[in-house]
């Protein structure tokens, strides 16, 4: 197997008494699409700063491409695109003057392949920065990130502020830098867009990596809160011992639960009943993580669940 572009050893960063990362291992491999999932303030970007030497380790080391992070920062960055989590940009500049200005520190001989993603992603590079919605700058900062076509191009929260139309377009550019044999590295919050795109996921929370998982495995292991109304009142025998549902309530006319990988077992229990409307709800990060993972050692939930009766469970919001 072919060395990986992304090697760490026990990578710990520490801010004082304050938790950075802690003792991170991780293989990121040639030519695949990596998932790095967390809530805000799991270290997802402290990585990021690691690998592109923004910052020093406490302990342990990087390496990309074979190289170290630190010793030869430059080397790899002339390999490597980057969109930070938090974009700024120079104001007084139009988009054009950007990629310019950005083509001539990386020795790119023009901003022609600039120019071709801007076209897709419906990026205007005539107008100054200044005058731009967050979304444009979004888009702008995704065209400097991919320009140069890079061997490695590293993703922070790359779909924020886009609108759907754009995200679809960004999903297919990944989906061909794939088919090219490049690698892209993905940090998100984001559960669904990284079920998406990636081809494996990194789980990190509270600074330690949890697991990772093919997004196959992670897809079958799926969380969603699925809510039901009958037109009249249902046994709660009927569910209870249905493969995959937990946290089971049923009151009245309505049913909630959490369901685990497919929601198919569910909808047959329902086959013979009256169902006049289906709730899907994301459940939240922290909701994911504590009903796999715990305080932080894998393993799967329950496959079935005691009934009981009373007020509807809370609805979850999606995933941002």
């Amino acid at each position: 197997m072919p060395d990986p572009i992304i090697h760490t050893e026990r990578l710990t960063k520490r801010y004082g008494s304050a938790r950075g990362i802690e003792e991170l291992d991780l293989d990121v491999r040639a030519g695949e699409v990596f998932g790095f999932l967390g809530p805000n303030g799991a270290g997802k970007t402290t990585t990021i700063r690691l690998l592109l030497d923004f910052i020093r380790p406490t302990s342990g080391r990087a390496l990309l491409f074979g190289l170290d992070s630190r010793r030869d920062s430059r080397a790899i960055r002339r390999r490597i695109g980057y969109l930070p989590g938090e974009l700024r940009l120079y104001d007084s500049l139009s988009g054009v003057e950007l990629l310019t200005f950005f083509a001539h520190l990386r020795g790119l001989p023009s901003i022609d392949g600039g120019r071709r993603v801007a076209e897709r992603l419906d990026c205007d590079l005539t107008r100054e920065i200044k005058a731009l919605s967050h979304g444009n700058r979004q888009k702008l900062g995704l065209v400097q990130a991919l320009m140069g076509d890079p061997e490695l191009t590293i993703f922070d929260e790359p779909t924020l502020g886009l609108d759907p139309l754009v995200q679809a377009e960004f999903f297919k550019l990944v989906d061909e830098l794939r088919a090219a044999g490049r690698t892209l590295f993905v940090s998100s919050h984001n559960l669904p867009e990284i079920q998406r795109i990636c081809d494996r996921v990194g789980i990190i929370r509270e600074g330690r990596l949890l697991a990772v998982e093919s997004v196959s495995d992670l897809k079958r292991r799926a969380l969603r809160r699925l809510e039901l109304r009958f037109a009249e009142p249902v046994s709660p025998e009927r569910f209870a011992r249905v493969p995959g549902v937990r946290e089971l309530v049923i009151n009245g006319l309505h049913l909630s639960c959490v369901v685990t990988g497919s929601v198919d077992p569910v909808l047959r229990a329902a086959l013979e009943l009256r169902v006049e409307d289906v709730i899907s709800h994301e459940p939240s990060l922290e909701e994911i993580f504590l009903a796999f993972y715990g305080d932080g050692v894998a393993g799967g939930p329950p496959s079935s669940a005691t009934p009981t009766t009373g007020a509807p469970t809370e609805e979850v919001s999606d995933v941002a």
